[in-house]
């Protein structure tokens, strides 16, 4: 798998994996505090459906800048929030599918989290970063809890052709930002189990390909690389429950576009624990 890479790809994803797993492994109180972290979280985002008008009210009432970078076909308001002037750009989305709620439920729990820790001046290596989160991409599918938007297309069926407005607002918020690594959050079905065992994916990662041979270039190597020292830390908590999403290319996916236009991405993918149908357990795990 490995023998078309040269000496210097073998060092820059030792380089990476150094620099994650000393990320995950020495900043010891900073993942102490996000096991101890609580807020006054409302209720209904303890709930998998909600209207996306009541996220976007407790983001303004908790002082995050908001940025309205298009509408949606329904002439919804689409929304970005940045954190941060670090050097390393990351842009994150989630809800491209309407009725996929988990990861933006746990994205509020991140935006609370971080706003916490600026206010105490404890950023830590987060200081290195410029984030840039789009916490609901498709409001118009949110709204009526549906995977597609309201022309009844699926958004991740849509990176080419590119003829839907929120998934314009996405490629030129890309464009523009020039992120050095993307994050796909999504929700994946509870027929998913982490690879060979029994045990139900609470979340599954995906390095997409860039292309139909699935090759192994730089651009995944990097994405390989923080999905593994991420997965060494949540398997002192989900031991044989993560798991790695199908890797076959698709063009017209998002995550696989910008993986060939040279950009590391990463597919987030919130699964289901056992009798848990609102999905709370797998939001902790997802933040």
């Amino acid at each position: 798998m490995f023998t078309e890479l040269n000496k210097s790809t073998y060092f820059l994803v030792y380089k990476c994996e150094i620099v994650f797993v000393y990320i995950c492994n020495m900043e010891e109180a900073l993942r102490k505090s996000v096991l101890n972290f609580n807020w006054n979280k409302p209720s209904f985002l303890n709930q998998r459906y909600f209207i996306p008008n009541q996220l976007i009210d407790l983001l303004i009432e908790n002082d995050f800048n908001l940025t309205e970078e298009g509408k949606s076909v329904n002439k919804q308001p689409i929304y970005s929030l940045t954190l941060g002037t670090g050097k390393t750009k990351v842009l994150a989305w989630s809800q491209m599918h309407g009725n996929e709620t988990t990861t933006t439920r746990a994205l509020i729990d991140f935006l609370m989290y971080y706003k916490k820790l600026q206010q105490e001046n404890k950023l830590g290596f987060l200081e290195n970063l410029s984030i840039k989160v789009i916490p609901i991409l498709n409001p118009d599918g949110a709204k009526a809890y549906t995977r597609y938007n309201a022309n009844k297309v699926d958004l991740n069926r849509d990176a080419l052709t590119c003829t839907e407005p929120e998934s314009q607002v996405l490629q030129q918020l890309y464009t523009s930002f020039k992120p050095d690594f993307c994050l796909n959050l999504h929700d994946q079905r509870t027929i998913f189990s982490a690879g060979g065992e029994k045990n139900p994916a609470i979340l599954s990662f995906l390095a997409p390909a860039y292309n139909k041979e699935t090759t192994i270039n730089n651009t995944r190597l990097k994405s390989m690389a923080v999905i593994t020292a991420v997965n060494k830390v949540l398997q002192e908590y989900l031991p044989a429950k993560v798991g790695r999403y199908d890797d076959a290319f698709n063009p017209n996916c998002i995550g696989d576009r910008f993986t060939q236009l040279g950009t590391p991405t990463i597919l987030f993918e919130a699964g289901h624990w056992p009798g848990d149908y609102q999905r709370k357990k797998t939001v902790d795990y997802c933040f």
